[in-house]
């Protein structure tokens, strides 16, 4: 719901006016908190301290993000090429569709705070709008990014402990259906934020004219709800996800070492009792036998997509566990300079994962990689280099 404020309404919201500086960055403080507070938030972080940081975040965040959005579109081109006929195609595509979105909030996120910062007058507040607009919508689906990557790292699990039986397990129709519900379970949630917190509009005496602003709810439901659905969705879901992706990427790992193991023992075939024991072997190491090169090198692939996703995913859960932890920690609260540099930190790492992403493929799926090398005409380059020799 949308709400008109007055110029006495705005002084209301915003008693301490005379206290800002011409830096809108500065402008983020919540007029509402006491005094006491506003000292607290400034001495961990310096006014000064804090735009150097951001700048220096928010140029190195969307070169980043730059990189996220090409890779991402490339690698949704790509699969839809190669079509959806297997399951790993299908989790991949939404996996490279979430990262492309991340990267696109991102980038609205990092272009409100430019352009805040260089004094440009906007026709909302900045920061606030982008907190209803990005901000929330990126953390939830960090959520979805961590459950997509858990369920393909438990696909390539059940693929090489149980390869005779997994074509039944998991199919092309029941992947589509789990990317449904992961998404519904995690990313729409998000939407849930405007319990908590409503666009206001304001009168801005000092631009003089009405502008988009935001306010928290401070009703005992909304408070109560948000917290609720911080805790599940912000918290257990992705800290959760993100056990499932160490520990199935642990078995993963160890399962490859033991295939390489077999693999070695049966090419070196170094005597007739050696070949009697490969024969004589247990039902494991036959099920370790049935796996194809191929499946084995799809299920490295899977091994670096999860071992990039656990490095860049931590920051993650180290803020969402603090702003759980600590009720100030948000973007309303006395520590929202730490909380908005934080958001920063946080944003370097999972679009770094989803532009990574795309060299793995390439290095790792032979059909990804000349479906690729065809759709940006490496191959005609290729090929006229050496007509030309």
């Amino acid at each position: 719901m949308y709400m008109h404020f007055t110029e006495e309404d705005y002084t209301a919201l915003y008693p301490a006016q005379d206290q800002m500086t011409d830096n809108p960055f500065h402008s983020w403080q919540d007029h509402s908190k006491l005094s006491s507070m506003l000292t607290l938030s400034s001495g961990i972080l310096s006014d000064e301290q804090f735009d150097i940081i951001s700048l220096f975040l928010i140029y190195t965040s969307q070169l980043i993000n730059n990189c996220a959005i090409i890779a991402n579109s490339l690698s949704i081109a790509v699969f839809v090429k190669l079509g959806f006929s297997e399951p790993s195609n299908i989790s991949l595509t939404a996996l490279a569709i979430c990262d492309f979105t991340l990267a696109v909030l991102y980038t609205w996120n990092n272009l409100c705070f430019w352009l805040t910062y260089h004094n440009v007058q906007l026709p909302f507040h900045g920061a606030n709008v982008t907190f209803l607009t990005g901000r929330a919508q990126w953390a939830f689906l960090s959520t979805t990014i961590a459950w997509i990557t858990a369920f393909i790292s438990f696909e390539r699990c059940l693929c090489i402990l149980f390869p005779l039986k997994v074509r039944r397990l998991i199919t092309p129709r029941g992947t589509f259906v789990a990317m449904l519900i992961i998404i519904l379970l995690t990313f729409c949630p998000s939407f849930f934020i405007y319990i908590r917190y409503k666009f206001i509009w304001v009168f801005n005496p000092y631009l003089n004219r009405t502008i988009l602003d935001s306010i928290p709810v401070h009703s005992e439901f909304a408070i109560l709800f948000e917290k609720i659905s911080v805790a599940i969705c912000g918290v257990i879901q992705p800290v959760f996800a993100f056990s499932i992706v160490v520990i199935c990427t642990v078995v993963l790992v160890v399962q490859l070492r033991k295939i390489s193991s077999w693999r070695m023992s049966v090419t070196s075939a170094k005597s007739q009792r050696l070949q009697s024991e490969k024969n004589a072997a247990s039902s494991s190491s036959a099920a370790e036998a049935r796996i194809s090169q191929k499946e084995e090198r799809l299920v490295r692939m899977v091994v670096a997509i999860a071992t990039i996703f656990i490095v860049n995913y931590i920051p993650t859960c180290i803020g969402l566990l603090c702003y759980v932890v600590f009720d100030e920690f948000n973007h309303f609260g006395v520590y929202k300079k730490i909380s908005i540099v934080s958001g920063f930190i946080i944003s370097l790492g999972q679009p770094l994962s989803g532009s990574v992403n795309i060299v793995i493929y390439y290095r790792m799926a032979s059909k990804f990689r000349s479906v690729f090398r065809r759709l940006v005409r490496l191959d005609r380059q290729e090929e006229k280099r050496h007509e030309l020799e």
